[in-house]
């Protein structure tokens, strides 16, 4: 059961491992949208998004509802907003670590230089 767990952990986060899909996701987390509305959005081609897309699609993160002619978007798990903020908090977190740093190593830097 472990072993499945891990499994599905690697795949789900190589669906997530693109910038475009990372787009689409935030897009969805705001409300549906069909490929045009997401094309627009993102100011890429439709087949580039279509693509990304049905990768989401094949790893059962988001589903696609039929409306006449056009396909609906939607996300498979409400959690996956959640998700989505817990990255954004722990690259504010790598940010804040590493303007810390910068900051430390500039104080550094200043006495040296009051030394000379």
């Amino acid at each position: 059961m472990n072993l499945e767990m891990q499994q599905f952990k690697a795949e789900f986060f190589k669906a997530l491992a693109h910038p475009l899909r990372i787009r689409i996701l935030e897009l969805l987390a705001e409300g549906d949208k069909n490929v045009n509305e997401i094309q627009s959005l993102v100011g890429i081609e439709g087949s580039a998004v279509s693509q990304q897309l049905t990768v989401l699609r094949a790893k059962n993160i988001v589903t696609g509802t039929k409306d006449g002619n056009r396909v609906i978007y939607s996300l498979r798990d409400p959690m996956i907003t959640e998700l989505l903020s817990v990255a954004r908090q722990i690259f504010n977190n790598h940010l804040v670590d590493t303007i810390t740093m910068l900051d430390k190593f500039n104080d550094t830097d200043n006495v040296e230089k009051d030394k000379e």
